[in-house]
């Protein structure tokens, strides 16, 4: 602390900085004054850290303005070498406060009092000079600048260690994450081969039972057709035993006498044929008719087993919200805290948890126009936008997606929606852009999770299914996600809060908030957090 100088040692005749004329006190008390300022300006200089100023001019150099070597905070003025010389050697200006030259000395003044602002109002976090801890500030935890720079230091090297703690957190999930890709390659490449023996075992069975029944098939062929030899062979003999009959008939039956005629007949008798002919019939026409449908009927069901064991159960194994990649790194010191924290309740409650969304330009459908820095969206139909093509980039359905992920811990956000047939809801990343199927929109798949407003009220959405929300039409919307509890709710919001839809689901990857705006004039607003 500089030493106190009584007003009865200071001449009358000192005058203002900047006269070119100057009246010292004695000798004794200048030196005093001229150490103690000194000593302020030499503390002022050793800041640590501080980066080099821009280049600030003297305000008193009138013809040709000099670089300033200090800014005095009382003044509101920078001076030169030259003119600093009063603030060193008067003892009037002692209690004057030297710093580097400054350039915005008007922010380190109350706008509203003129006044230097030597206070921070930690309540309202804002600095203040002392009219405004008198009028606007009582009872709140006001302390001198100086001492509030340390105490906020502490808190942001706290956060600074916090923050490491989360990058290399960040960092560790990215290297697994980075291991599990080429263990997940490695893998695919295991499980595609042992697929690929498992269905040549099965080819192998088909083949085998194909020739089984090719050589069943054969086997009735061949019985078949020994069965014709044999019968044709007989028919034959027959005919041959016919014609020789025939021919004796013919032959006795010319003979004029009638002994010998009687007497050839009696001999024929004894000897004479079966002249019936034996029925033909060969069952194989219809043997291979139940042949083909029983080899029908088994294909059949075989396929039907196939599709059972492999497809329904592969499939519902891959729909699982149990199968996923999980990051293995340590929740950061946040979401520990918001673990054990209780559930909100209010909408204070709620806002704890406020996340700031805007939206992602190169997602925008071309009918869409984003305005107020990103974070309004309007379907400007029958207007088309020229944006750029981009692969992230919606094209048949009217949507678009924020740039920004929910994951891990607690998120929640408020959203104004105008006109009927706006829909947003919570999707992955991975949802198709240009597709025209419904599974391209956030109302038709199974990994969104949406609420609509419609000319009936409110509608949610999941798997193209719709449930019918028996609530009055909010234009607010506030939506409130605990990932790890796998919660995610739509709310209401007007003089309260009332819960339109939760839905509980084992989340997988990072949410993103799409928006569906299927009419003309449809327009969506993120909310900055807490704002009426």
């Amino acid at each position: 602390m500089a030493e106190t100088i009584s007003q009865e040692k200071i001449p009358a005749s000192i005058v203002q900085p900047g006269d070119m004329e100057r009246v010292l006190p004695d000798s004794k008390e200048v030196s005093n004054v001229e150490v103690n300022n000194k000593e302020a300006v030499k503390s002022t200089s050793q800041l640590s850290g501080d980066p080099e100023p821009e280049e600030v001019m003297c305000d008193s150099c009138i013809e040709k303005p000099l670089k300033a070597s200090k800014s005095c905070l009382t003044c509101m003025v920078s001076y030169c070498e030259e003119h600093l010389r009063p603030h060193l050697e008067n003892s009037k200006f002692q209690r004057h406060k030297l710093v580097e030259p400054q350039l915005d000395m008007e922010q380190r003044t109350c706008e509203h009092h003129q006044l230097e602002l030597q206070m921070y109002c930690m309540k309202d976090n804002c600095c203040i000079c002392p009219q405004c801890e008198a009028e606007g500030h009582q009872g709140h935890n006001v302390t001198p600048v100086d001492e509030a720079r340390k105490h906020i230091e502490g808190e942001l090297q706290q956060k600074h260690k916090e923050m490491q703690k989360t990058l290399t957190a960040a960092e560790q999930a990215i290297n697994r994450l980075q291991n599990n890709s080429t263990s997940i390659a490695t893998s695919v490449l295991g499980v595609q081969a042992e697929i690929e023996k498992q269905f040549s075992i099965l080819q192998s069975a088909i083949d085998d039972a194909q020739k089984k029944a090719l050589d069943l098939l054969d086997g009735e062929h061949k019985q078949a057709l020994s069965q014709a030899e044999s019968i044709h062979s007989h028919l034959k003999q027959k005919m041959l035993e016919l014609k020789k009959t025939t021919a004796q008939v013919e032959r006795f039956s010319k003979n004029k006498n009638h002994v010998d005629f009687l007497q050839d007949y009696s001999e024929w008798k004894k000897d004479s044929v079966d002249v019936c002919l034996p029925g033909i019939y060969i069952s194989l026409i219809d043997r291979l008719t139940t042949f083909s449908h029983i080899v029908k009927e088994s294909t059949q069901a075989l396929c039907d087993l196939l599709l059972s064991t492999y497809h329904v159960q592969l499939n519902e194994l891959c729909k699982s919200d149990t199968l996923g990649i999980k990051t293995l790194v340590q929740p950061s010191s946040p979401i520990k805290r918001q673990a054990f924290a209780p559930e909100p309740v209010d909408r204070d409650d709620f806002l704890k948890y406020a996340t700031n969304l805007s939206f992602n330009p190169d997602t925008t459908h071309k009918f869409l126009r984003l305005t107020e820095d990103n974070r309004k969206a309007s379907n400007t139909t029958p207007w088309q936008h020229n944006y750029p093509d981009m692969p992230e980039r919606f094209e048949h359905w009217r949507q678009v997606m924020t740039s920004e992920s929910l994951y891990m811990g607690r998120h929640y956000f408020e959203v104004d929606l105008s006109g009927e047939g706006t829909y947003m809801g919570l999707t992955y990343k991975s949802i198709d852009r240009k597709g025209q199927e419904s599974s391209s929109c956030i109302t038709g798949n199974d990994f969104s999770w949406s609420i609509g407003r419609e000319s009936h009220g409110f509608s949610a959405w999941h798997s193209g299914v719709e449930t019918s929300l028996e609530v009055e039409t909010f234009q607010r919307i506030g939506c409130y996600i605990d990932y790890e509890k796998g919660l995610l709710a739509y709310y209401g919001i007007a003089k309260t809060m009332k819960l339109l839809m939760t839905y509980t689901v084992s989340f997988r990857e990072p949410l993103y908030l799409v928006f569906w705006l299927s009419k003309k004039d449809n327009t969506v607003v993120l909310v900055k957090p807490g704002s009426s």
